[in-house]
């Protein structure tokens, strides 16, 4: 039998996916205007179809420098500034995939367990009111002229706020949120990588406080990134591991499909823990914190509407699926972390490696996103900050400078050794800051900022989702709070 050569197989393979894309994915065609427009329910709702193209990046869009006065330095790229390494729409999903499909998957079939029917149908509404959050939380850092151009008048999340909440409440109340939502991921992924390895070396003389500090040491490192195209390459490094372990888990779930426990998936919900899935599922979505950063370093801004769309449908489609077979296979039995109910320890360890490099490429992300906004705060020079710039003029990191990168890095391996339980904290702080970075505070920006513009259909829907959020967020607070409690009160589980 001939066997075709992997080259062009290869080749043929990625023809086909490329023409199942849409052609602004691809081609990056002009004539795409929904992207920062009104980003309404209907595809024709728009208000800027008139967009005049003459702008210097070809795509339609002009920018100017941010209305909060920031330098020049960091116009237009978002929380994490301009770089003169520009991302792709590629790069730019990879980075939205590994928020959104990181490593709190793991985690799914935990939450089917405790929310049933109900936790499927919540991972894939909270997928579509992420994707359109993130979409009007972009459209909020633009304005139409007279000229009808349409121009990048604010740069940050923190931007958007100060000119809602005003300017001194509105950054620290933002700032506080996502450095609280970005640390949290950071220690979250350090926590992991310790569970991980002692599930790997269960008899083994290392504990888990000893695994969690040799993962951060491995992840010191990541102290000397400096752009976004960095932390792009590594998340592309991630979202491969990320399709290796899915490929192996759903592999073995499907080879159990005999077995599966069809009517164990309930209809009820349990008060006391579907609150805990609930925060799980909204923590694993929330990606905003990236997005105005993702979409100012994009070198066509114009196709970040297809990344967004296409990065969220498929988390949703692979999220549920992820989930619901998970729970078939072990039912009952389901563990926090799914790896740890794999039958054979040899099994386990590889999925357990291969997750914990997974983990690991993962951490750069928000731990970039946290020191860029820690930066921005605090290390920006006199007179605009209480500190000096972390920077030298030839664009080196000074020695202090770096001292406070690896700090940061210690002070989230620290706190991951005293804070070990990782599904009920992720769903704890999935119900604090992710609901109101990701479904409260997008919806009420766009109608504060673009109020007048929006027909009813739009500021009904953008109401019901500032409803969800709140509801999501205080019964999820208190039950995950509850939970964490009685789970301190037993003890640590090593």
């Amino acid at each position: 039998m001939a066997v075709p050569p992997i080259g062009a197989t290869l080749e043929a393979a990625w023809t086909t996916v490329r023409s199942a894309l849409p052609d602004s994915c691809v081609n990056g065609q002009q004539d795409e205007q929904l992207h920062f427009a009104k980003f309404g329910r209907k595809p024709q709702d728009t208000e800027l179809s008139n967009l005049n193209n003459g702008s210097t990046d070809g795509s339609g869009l002009q920018r100017v420098d941010s209305v909060d006065g920031d330098d020049s330095s960091s116009c237009g790229g978002g929380e994490f500034g301009s770089s003169r390494h520009k991302i792709s729409e590629w790069q730019a999903g990879w980075n939205v995939t590994n928020a959104i499909q990181g490593m709190f998957v793991v985690s799914l079939p935990y939450a089917v367990l405790h929310g049933g029917y109900w936790a499927i149908t919540a991972m894939i509404g909270v997928a579509y009111i992420c994707c359109y959050t993130g979409k009007i939380l972009v459209d909020c850092l633009y304005v139409t002229n007279e000229e009808g151009q349409l121009v990048r008048v604010r740069d940050t999340y923190v931007s958007i706020a100060e000119e809602c909440f005003g300017r001194r409440v509105g950054a620290r109340i933002v700032n506080t949120a996502q450095l609280i939502e970005l640390l949290m991921t950071c220690i979250l992924y350090v926590v992991l990588c310790g569970d991980l390895m002692v599930g790997t070396f269960p008899d083994g003389a290392i504990d888990t406080r000893s695994w969690m500090m040799i993962c951060g040491i491995l992840l010191l490192p990541c102290s000397f990134l400096k752009n976004l195209h960095h932390v792009s390459t590594l998340s592309f490094w991630c979202t491969m591991a990320h399709v290796v372990i899915n490929v192996m888990i759903m592999g073995y779930c499907l080879l159990q499909a005999a077995t599966w426990g069809w009517a164990k998936v309930s209809l009820r919900i349990n008060i006391f823990t579907f609150p805990i899935s609930l925060g799980i599922i909204v923590f694993s979505y929330t990606s905003q914190i990236f997005l105005p950063a993702l979409e100012g370093n994009m070198s066509d801004p114009s196709k970040f509407h297809c990344m967004l769309n296409w990065s969220h449908v498929a988390a949703a489609i692979f999220k549920s699926l992820f989930g619901y077979v998970g729970f078939l296979t072990w039912q009952d039995n389901t563990q926090e972390v799914i790896t740890n109910n794999l039958p054979t320890q040899g099994f386990k360890g590889v999925v357990n490696f291969i997750l914990v490099v997974k983990a690991l490429l993962s951490y750069p992300l928000p731990y970039y996103a946290a020191l860029d906004l820690l930066e921005r705060a605090l290390f920006k020079g006199r007179p605009d900050t209480t500190f000096p710039r972390m920077w030298a003029l030839d664009g080196e990191l000074k020695v202090w400078g770096l001292a406070l990168r690896v700090g940061l890095v210690v002070f989230t391996t620290v706190m991951a050794i005293s804070i070990p339980h990782f599904a009920i904290l992720m769903g704890f702080i999935g119900s604090f800051t992710g609901t109101m970075l990701s479904f409260i505070w997008p919806c009420y920006f766009h109608l504060k900022l673009k109020g007048p513009t929006l027909d009813w259909a739009t500021v009904a829907y953008d109401c019901f989702v500032i409803f969800l959020g709140v509801l999501f967020g205080v019964i999820g607070i208190y039950y995950s709070f509850r939970a964490l409690v009685e789970a301190f009160q037993i003890g640590l589980p090593f």
